[in-house]
């Protein structure tokens, strides 16, 4: 990772990030050109650190309003609490999960299922990955749900805030054809699997935010 240089794009990241109040500290561009041709960016810190993470693909091939359209994006995972929410849920999804194997771990009716005879913890962990699996598929669709509207409600949210919304559709455009995105999945494979919405939906839900502000 390595600052981003002074210049007409940090410019107008810092100035988008104080028109809204975000204490913005740093903004950093990272060599994800090394490992892969998809671009991206991140906002990661606490408190008064914070600070905002590009994939160098994208700062090279996206042009500036985009680029503050997608880190717009981004902050709004702050500012609509998406971060402390994510850490709540996987906090109360690993609880579960040692709740219910604390039950399991030394429970007789485990290994009778399994017509073992005898008790043994490390059987007993992998039987109960086995039994947990239905359980752990339930929470994934359910936090894929969540994901998908918290990445809508980012949308809108940038659009809301001053990023460029014809800009916001052209940055999500593009990051779909540089990232090889399948532009027409089945629903059934988006209910299961993804944790965006599809690139029609964003589009779809930004035309109709713009068209009513």
């Amino acid at each position: 990772m390595t600052p981003l240089k002074d210049g007409s794009l940090k410019n107008k990241i810092n100035k988008y990030a104080e028109n809204i109040g975000f204490p913005l500290s740093n903004i950093f561009v990272i060599d994800g050109s090394k490992r892969s041709t998809k671009a991206n960016a991140f906002f990661t810190g606490f408190g008064r650190n914070k600070r905002i993470g590009l994939f160098d693909t994208l700062v090279e091939n996206h042009p500036i309003k985009e680029i503050v359209a997608v880190v717009a994006h981004e902050i709004g995972h702050y500012k609509k609490k998406h971060i402390q929410k994510r850490a709540l849920i996987s906090i109360i999804n690993t609880g579960l999960m040692f709740y219910l194997l604390s039950i399991f771990l030394d429970n007789q009716l485990l290994f009778d299922a399994f017509f073992m005879e005898e008790e043994s913890v490390y059987v007993a962990l992998l039987l109960f990955g086995l039994v947990y699996t239905p359980v752990n598929v339930t929470l994934s669709l359910i936090g894929n749900w969540v994901s998908r509207k918290d990445e809508e409600e980012c949308d809108l949210w940038a659009v809301d805030t001053g990023a460029d919304g014809d800009a916001m559709l052209a940055a999500l455009i593009r990051l779909a054809a540089n990232n090889l995105s399948n532009l027409t999945p089945h629903p059934l494979m988006v209910f299961v699997h993804f944790d965006h919405p599809t690139l029609l939906e964003r589009v779809n839900a930004i035309h109709s935010r713009m068209k009513t502000s």
